[in-house]
């Protein structure tokens, strides 16, 4: 695998990662096995190249490559970065080398060479890219692979820039190429959502390698998903890739975070539903084998199943999360639960653990004294002032007060509230979320959080006109049901 997050990935408009944020990806694709890191284009800015030069010192395992035109320029600015390879892109369509370019068939094959050969003498692995593959003359395109390879090319790849190749036609391209002497990659785009069944397929055409990006981000529609690619080659042809693929969850939250780009609910193998339910009838055969609505488990991928309530719950569902939370219950008790569950969905309301509990406890007649309480808090924070919080909160019968930072308001308060109760439990919020009940500058909102503890999560809510203490209503909610479940073992 050649991933080119750092690169053509950090080319999806919006996106530019700093120099920590570069090595800290770089390091997480090395850790997770692919086996070369295209950590950016040379030619772009001195930071980028600063950065690029930190990837390649760092002594990683994989190898590093930067993304270089066919000019000598482009070759000395990425050797001056310490890179192990050079990812030569040359535009072979007649459309790009006549629009683009402004040449001709012959001039791009000189210059081609002429880099190759000057790259080579300076002691650089060379893969030599056919830009606009997908819509070039293959008889050109072979003759440039050929004396490319006779200039000393140790790779090439076949790039389909634009997205237009199908999987039938990427078949029956790499099994001619295959008969090529040297390694040949595949780059593919999504501007038809086919790129990940286009890459499996020329992988399976006889392509050696193949170019990727975590989350698929890049230009457009973006560029083939890493985690796709690796999961439909190992699950369903089962050929081994030497990815860990328990990793591809954290390094997808990664990317996600630092780059800014969110994961779609629905995305495969990474989004958030992807191992969620909450139908009924999918939920029974869970419980029954896994396997009748799950094609992989989810801890392949450093996942975790869900189950989710709504109007789609049915009886299965609903039981299998009362258990998640300790909580035994009759038949009789179950189906009531249930009812008032489906009454919630109906209404549109998604329900969290912590209105699963409420209604199990109001049903059950079980009321628990909560952990922790809140007594008063205090926000200050302006344009001028760092937004810092103080809370007086009582824990397991103990007064404490605390303050905090943050970036704004809502984040101090939790912030203070996480470090008041640091001293018994290290709870950490791993999501956020806001939703405008009503219009208007004084809207009803509703707070969703999820905490965890441990290798324990839940998800709790607040609501109210005033935001900052819904936050801290959602987060001490999720704090208690934690600590609560932490009690009853």
């Amino acid at each position: 695998m050649l991933d080119t997050t750092l690169r053509d990935g950090e080319q999806t408009p919006g996106v530019s990662l700093s120099l920590d944020e570069k090595l800290e990806i770089a390091r997480q694709l090395d850790a997770l096995g692919v086996d070369v890191i295209e950590a950016g284009s040379a030619v772009t800015s001195e930071g980028e190249r600063t950065a690029m030069k930190a990837v390649a010192e760092e002594g990683l395992r994989a190898e590093i490559a930067s993304y270089v035109r066919a000019r000598i320029d482009d070759v000395d600015l990425a050797l001056n970065c310490d890179v192990d390879s050079l990812h030569l892109v040359v535009p072979v369509s007649d459309l790009h080398i006549k629009s683009k370019l402004r040449s001709d068939r012959d001039s791009v094959l000189r210059s081609a060479l002429e880099v190759t050969e000057y790259a080579k003498d300076h002691g650089l692995v060379v893969e030599l890219s056919g830009e606009d593959a997908s819509r070039a003359d293959e008889g050109y395109l072979t003759a440039l692979y050929r004396a490319g390879i006779a200039a000393g090319a140790d790779r090439l790849c076949y790039c389909d820039t634009v997205g237009v190749l199908v999987p039938e036609k990427a078949v029956e391209i790499f099994s001619r190429l295959s008969d090529l002497p040297v390694p040949v990659s595949v780059h593919c785009h999504d501007d038809f959502g086919m790129a990940t069944a286009n890459t499996v397929a020329a992988l399976r055409g006889g392509a050696s390698m193949a170019h990727v990006t975590v989350n698929g981000i890049g230009e457009r529609g973006g560029n083939t998903c890493l985690e796709e690619v690796v999961m439909s080659l190992e699950s369903l042809y089962g050929i081994k890739t030497g990815i860990r693929c328990s990793e591809l969850y954290a390094i997808s939250r990664l990317v996600s975070r630092l780059s800014g780009i969110p994961v779609a609910p629905n995305k495969a193998i990474v989004g958030e539903n992807a191992f969620t339910h909450e139908a009924g009838i999918h939920v029974h055969g869970l419980l029954a084998d896994t396997s009748t609505y799950e094609p992989i488990h989810p801890e392949t991928v450093g996942r975790k199943r869900r189950i989710v309530l709504g109007k789609h719950a049915g009886r299965s569902s609903v039981e299998l999360a009362l258990r998640e939370l300790g909580i035994e219950c009759s038949k009789e008790e179950l189906a009531e639960i249930l009812a008032r569950v489906k009454e919630l969905g109906d209404k549109g309301k998604r329900v969290t653990d912590a209105d699963l509990q409420t209604i199990a406890e109001i049903v059950l007649s079980i009321q628990k004294e909560p952990k922790v309480r809140l007594n008063e808090f205090t926000i200050v924070s302006g344009n001028h002032a760092i937004p810092t919080a103080s809370v007086r909160i009582t824990v397991n019968g103990t007064e404490m007060l605390e303050a905090g930072t943050g970036v704004g308001p809502v984040d101090a308060a939790v912030n203070a509230v996480r470090r008041a109760i640091s001293g018994e439990r290290d709870v950490r919020l791993e999501e956020y979320h806001v939703d405008a009940i009503t219009g208007g500058t004084n809207a009803l909102v509703e707070v969703w959080v999820t905490m965890a503890m441990g290798d324990r999560s839940i998800t709790a809510r607040g609501a109210g006109a005033d935001i900052i203490m819904a936050s801290v209503e959602a987060v001490l909610e999720g704090i208690n049901r934690l600590m609560q479940l932490e009690e009853d073992g």
